[in-house]
């Protein structure tokens, strides 16, 4: 046998089945396969640390936020160049210019890892808000169908409910009740403290003329949080459209009560005017 021929048989890739079991991996190989995940790990930190710091920086200045995460994206590796355009879109948003903002937290989905579904159910999830915002409800609706995907490939139910209930408000926007009626049922299978979920379903039943099955969700929502304006509103509107005055006396009061200059007070004071008054008792008139 030649020397070159020796040499190509012993260069063959594959284990060779006459010289049993295949050798065990080197503990140097292993060892560096060890290091490598360490510093992937404190790479990740850093990324995670860094987008917290832009973030705080956004919250006091949207220019100095803007400054730091332009010069950010300038000098971005791969690995946090979505983090860098996830910022920009922060500040973006704190701006009002949410046009901006969806183009940004689009670009950081496109350059997002693929391994890393949560990240990027998450990012899509603030491309559709942006997008719903803009009043761009196609869009919406796409990114929100998208990142409900990705959350489900990181078999995460709390998110995956949530991006769920966002998606059924695009459907909505779109004028697809059938489908955003779909959405929220998933929210509420998977997640049932989900109180937006049981709120938004009753909403939607209710503009569906289906007052029963609204009453049964906005009572379900009610039990789990039973302090929130918006929860005590909607169950106003359903107690009146039902013919149930008191009841929706009472909960438009406690609308005012719980929240006297929040954002459900105006409309709450408006459909007290609209009923007709209380029913007096004892010769005196009812207040309540």
């Amino acid at each position: 046998m030649s020397l070159t021929f020796a040499f190509l048989l012993f260069a063959q890739v594959g284990p060779n089945p006459a010289l049993g079991a295949p050798p065990s991996v080197p503990e140097e190989l292993l060892e560096q396969r060890r290091r490598n995940a360490e510093r992937q790990q404190e790479a990740d930190e850093t990324q995670r640390s860094r987008l917290a710091e832009c973030l705080s920086l956004v919250a006091e200045s949207e220019r100095r936020g803007t400054e730091f995460a332009r010069n950010w994206r300038e000098t971005a590796g791969a690995d946090d160049a979505a983090q860098a355009t996830h910022c920009l879109g922060f500040s973006h948003i704190r701006a009002g210019r949410f046009g901006e903002a969806q183009a940004s937290f689009a670009t950081a989905l496109g350059e997002a890892r693929e391994d890393n579904p949560a990240y990027r159910a998450r990012l899509g999830g603030m491309a559709g808000n942006a997008a719903l915002v803009s009043g761009d409800g196609a869009s919406a609706e796409r990114y929100f169908a998208g990142a409900v995907e990705d959350a489900q490939r990181a078999a995460d139910a709390g998110l995956t409910a949530g991006l769920s209930v966002d998606h059924a408000r695009a459907l909505v926007a779109l004028r697809r009740p059938d489908e955003a009626a779909t959405a929220l049922n998933t929210a509420r299978t998977l997640d049932p403290s989900n109180t937006r979920a049981w709120l938004l379903s009753a909403t939607l039943a209710r503009r569906l003329d289906r007052l029963v099955e609204a009453q049964e969700h906005i009572a379900y929502a009610a039990e789990l949080s039973p302090d929130d304006p918006a929860i005590a509103l909607e169950a106003g509107v359903i107690a009146a459209l039902s013919g149930r005055m008191q009841d929706a006396r009472r909960n438009f009061e406690t609308v005012l009560s719980l929240a006297p200059d929040g954002n459900e007070a105006p409309r709450a004071r408006s459909y007290l005017e609209q009923l007709a008054p209380p029913v007096a008792s004892s010769g005196e008139e009812g207040a309540q």
